[in-house]
């Protein structure tokens, strides 16, 4: 289960000797590798009454994956783990209160909402991959121009809702002013004069959409209901959720297993991104 960048992440492990019996070390020391590669080594608290049992609180303070080694001495033993720490605005297609409702889990019941949240995430990424960006973000991009320069450019991640720079990757090659350039939905990039575009360029942009069309939306709570009924087995599937088999909401499709339903393939149907785009 991820984390929110900001949360204070409680990290605990036992100590035990050679014969499985809980003792405390001589030392213990917990290492934590943080996105970036650097380490941190917070203070290790070993709770009164508690023998062999560690613990720290640690504040999170980048988004990715962190990796965690405990290290302990007399006896000698070691463990290592992980955990995730969500971006602090990630992108979702439906909030979770949309997400609770058209699953129909009463209003006071939040039992679920982190692991609906990772769902969220997933479903955002499946709907993304067929009809590019849905949820407006900043996209930073390198394009090699070939000598001569070309008269318009087409951006990877489309729709393009604006252009924030152009900037020279290689020492002497040209820049272009924001100002300068336009961009159209489609993600094709002109200069305003009608020059052509040289150079290795980083182009930073905007993508994604200010309205999210109803169909997106539509597809992506179909998508999250149809994986929502992994967590209960086919035997246990509520007739609420669709059913208690994968066949009861879905036909195969070519290329495909059971993560789309073609119901809300159909709905992506007229935003899918053409091909050899995305």
């Amino acid at each position: 289960m991820p984390f929110d960048l900001g949360d204070t992440v409680r990290l605990t492990a036992e100590c035990r000797d050679p014969g499985g019996t809980l003792t405390n070390a001589s030392a213990a020391t917990l290492t934590i590798t943080l996105p970036d590669g650097t380490t941190a080594t917070p203070s290790v608290t070993n709770p009164p009454a508690s023998a062999g049992e560690y613990r720290v609180d640690y504040p999170t303070v980048q988004a990715g994956r962190h990796g965690v080694r405990w290290l302990f001495t007399t006896p000698g033993a070691a463990f290592t783990d992980m955990f995730d720490v969500r971006a602090a605005a990630p992108p979702l297609i439906l909030s979770l209160a949309d997400g609770r409702r058209h699953l129909q889990i009463p209003a006071g019941d939040t039992a679920a909402d982190e692991q609906m949240r990772g769902w969220l995430e997933s479903v955002t990424e499946l709907v993304e991959s067929f009809c590019g960006p849905v949820v407006r973000r900043t996209v930073v991009d390198d394009y090699d121009i070939q000598r001569g320069g070309v008269p318009r450019l087409a951006l990877r991640r489309v729709p393009v809702l604006s252009v924030t720079s152009a900037v020279e990757v290689l020492t002497g090659s040209p820049s272009y002013d924001a100002v300068a350039l336009t961009v159209d939905s489609n993600g094709i990039l002109r200069r305003l004069d009608g020059g052509l575009l040289h150079g290795l360029l980083r182009i930073t942009y905007v993508a994604g959409r200010t309205v999210v069309p109803a169909n997106l939306s539509s597809a992506a709570r179909i998508i999250l209901q149809h994986l929502w009924r992994t967590q209960y087995g086919a035997s246990r599937a509520l007739a609420g959720l669709g059913g208690g088999e994968d066949f009861a909401v879905t036909e195969p499709i070519a290329g495909f297993g059971y993560a789309i339903p073609n119901r809300a393939m159909q709905l992506m149907e007229p935003h899918r991104l053409p091909p050899a785009v995305g």
